[in-house]
């Protein structure tokens, strides 16, 4: 985001939580991952950004959208700021609904409410992780590993 801002394609909205209760878990390397499971797990927190549609499309190319490993949908969140709260329509992305429910059942159903330093603990960069494997096929090897 930090790139995405300098280059003025994004701006700061303001720290928010979804609307709806939501699942958001750990895969493989501590990438966080949002479950599009209303009702399954937590009011998520975190920042609301708007951004260029470059941005966009440079996010949707990071996040692998074309790949199957996330979809950018929809989601009501929350803004609080100094006035109070505010509820606005958003987009996020998600973990693409082919592996989201196996996903949360491998993780015990227990999600977080922030994805912050404490979960991050353990994660891997991209540019660190194998490169003889597809990011689809990391997240399918931890769906069928055993939870530790």
């Amino acid at each position: 985001m930090q790139d995405l801002i300098r280059t003025g394609d994004a701006a700061f909205v303001g720290t928010a939580h979804t609307a709806a209760g939501l699942p958001l878990v750990c895969g493989p390397y501590r990438v966080p991952f949002l479950l599009n499971l209303p009702g399954a797990g937590e009011h998520v927190f975190g920042e609301l950004y708007a951004v260029s549609s470059r941005a966009l499309a440079r996010m949707d190319d990071l996040e692998g959208t074309r790949k199957g490993h996330y979809e950018r949908l929809p989601i009501s969140v929350v803004v609080v700021d100094g006035e109070g709260q505010k509820e606005v329509e958003a987009e996020a992305y998600y973990a693409h609904r082919s592996y989201a429910g196996v996903m949360w059942r491998r993780c015990g159903e227990l999600g977080y409410k922030v994805y912050s330093e404490k979960e991050a603990k353990g994660y891997v960069r991209r540019k660190d992780r194998p490169h003889d494997i597809t990011f689809l096929d990391q997240i399918r090897i931890f769906i069928a590993s055993p939870q530790t």
